[in-house]
């Protein structure tokens, strides 16, 4: 078997005294995409962040195998800026472009592989204010693979997307898994964690449980883990009402 891109063995991250998420455990393979479930302030970005270095890990173990990218829940792009989606996508080979950021061939296509792989290739020139929203997000998501990542973090990347973009987007996570791309994404979607990923996590400040979706992805579960929120249930799907917000 391949070596996990993450281990996690009960984590703890926390800011300050204040603790986060705590007794988070996981092997994440090569090619695996885990959902990371659970209601608003249970500590789903919290994790992401603490595997990107940004939140302390104050108990525990983890080690990464892989090199990280990840695409936040908002971007800090203006979209008035200036610059073309080809610029934007760039930005994500300046660590490997040094300090005077001059982009060689393998830079060229990192990004060219990068727009192909969202589905933008045809928009590289398009001023990056002039996209949708929803290409956008998929713009900052290629830029996130130009860096050629083993692990990629998506932080509710699904939220206000209208179906053409929500479809490529899916699709894109099941082009990756194929490439060997490990990807952890933070969701309220059940449909999207059953239909895209192998692995569910379900956390409310705490681990509650983690395997296999078929398996972990139940009624049960969901209640335990939403406590008092709603949760509706039919023949073909459990059903979470959205939530806003962040954690």
């Amino acid at each position: 078997m391949n070596a996990p891109v993450l281990h996690l063995d009960r984590a703890a991250f926390a800011y300050g005294a204040t603790v986060g998420v705590q007794g988070v455990t996981i092997d994440v393979a090569p090619g695996e995409a885990v959902a990371l479930i659970g209601p608003n302030g249970a500590g789903k970005s919290t994790v992401l962040k603490g595997i990107l270095g940004l939140v302390p890990l104050t108990a525990g173990d983890m080690q990464r195998a892989a090199s990280v990218a990840s695409l936040p829940q908002s971007a800090e792009l203006d979209p008035e800026f200036p610059i073309t989606l080809r610029q934007v996508v760039m930005q994500g080979r300046y660590r490997s472009m040094g300090w005077l950021r001059m982009p060689g061939g393998r830079d060229r296509a990192a990004v060219a592989a990068a727009l192909e792989a969202v589905g933008l290739a045809d928009r590289a020139g398009t001023r990056f204010g002039d996209l949708s929203g929803g290409q956008r997000q998929r713009g900052l998501l290629a830029r996130a693979l130009a860096s050629e990542p083993g692990l990629l973090l998506l932080d509710e990347p699904f939220n206000g997307l209208d179906q053409p973009n929500r479809d490529a987007l899916l699709q894109t996570v099941h082009d990756l898994k194929s490439r060997g791309i490990a990807v952890l994404i933070s969701t309220h979607d059940l449909d999207l964690a059953r239909e895209t990923c192998d692995t569910a996590l379900f956390l409310n400040r705490s681990q509650l449980a983690c395997g296999p979706v078929a398996e972990t992805l139940t009624l049960e579960t969901v209640q335990e883990c939403f406590g008092d929120v709603g949760v509706e249930v039919d023949e073909h799907t459990l059903v979470v009402p959205d939530h806003e917000g962040r954690e």
